[in-house]
């Protein structure tokens, strides 16, 4: 009977994981289309301006910041079909804010879109399976990870203010740093699903976990992927 219950979560758990990638991996389909189209369309002309980035790209950016930290808030108070349109669209609006890095690797180097992809997407496997796999509990990096996301916040808030800032040395450490804190988020949110599964209730909390645990490895993903490409496209 215990073999048969087990057999049950681990067919469950299966399903929930599948469910989360899924999501996940649409989402990043998503931010690629919506960067193409962006870049192949009229469109781009509303990023930019003659002296830099306009204040459409600006409210792109912090709409979609303030967007995703409303929907983790509200994440088991939404239909899990509206947590998933919300996740599109932050996907989208990711793909359009992301156009500008990857203009710039297109014109200069477009291999690096894919060197910066393939070690995002090697990297972010790598961790999320040491999460799911290890026994250690990794809730002690949940302090460090909150307070490295908000300086690089902060240091991206500053860089508008002095794009210097993030010139040089400095902005490669910069860089560095945002590699190994969101490789350390994919493990840590990793873990956490898979805990987190076995707290919650019937299937409609089982799929907005699953779109919120989409949600947080996405952003995980996105982020590698950006500090990469720009470790790539320095100069």
């Amino acid at each position: 009977m215990s073999n048969r219950i087990q057999q049950l979560h681990n067919d469950g758990m299966s399903l929930y994981l599948k469910r989360v990638f899924a999501l996940m991996f649409g989402a990043v389909g998503l931010t690629a289309i919506a960067s193409f189209f962006t870049m192949a369309t009229p469109l781009i002309t509303f990023l930019f301006t003659s002296t830099g980035l306009s204040a459409f790209y600006y409210i792109l950016l912090f709409g979609g910041l303030a967007l995703s930290i409303w929907a983790q808030v509200r994440a088991f108070h939404l239909r899990p079909m509206t947590g998933g349109v919300l996740l599109a669209l932050y996907a989208i609006m990711m793909g359009i804010v992301m156009t500008p890095l990857l203009l710039v690797a297109v014109t200069h180097n477009p291999w690096t879109i894919l060197f910066a992809f393939i070690i995002a997407a090697v990297m972010f496997g790598c961790m999320a399976l040491f999460g799911y796999k290890t026994v250690r509990n990794l809730s002690f990096l949940r302090l460090f990870l909150f307070m490295g996301m908000i300086g690089l916040i902060l240091v991206g808030v500053f860089s508008f203010i002095w794009p210097a800032l993030v010139g040089g040395t400095f902005g490669t450490i910069v860089c560095l740093i945002g590699v190994l804190i969101f490789a350390l988020f994919t493990a840590y949110d990793m873990q956490t699903l898979k805990s987190a599964y076995n707290y919650v209730g019937d299937d409609t909390q089982k799929n907005q976990l699953a779109v919120l645990g989409a949600l947080h490895l996405y952003i995980s993903f996105i982020a590698m992927f950006q500090y990469i490409l720009s470790l790539f496209n320095r100069n």
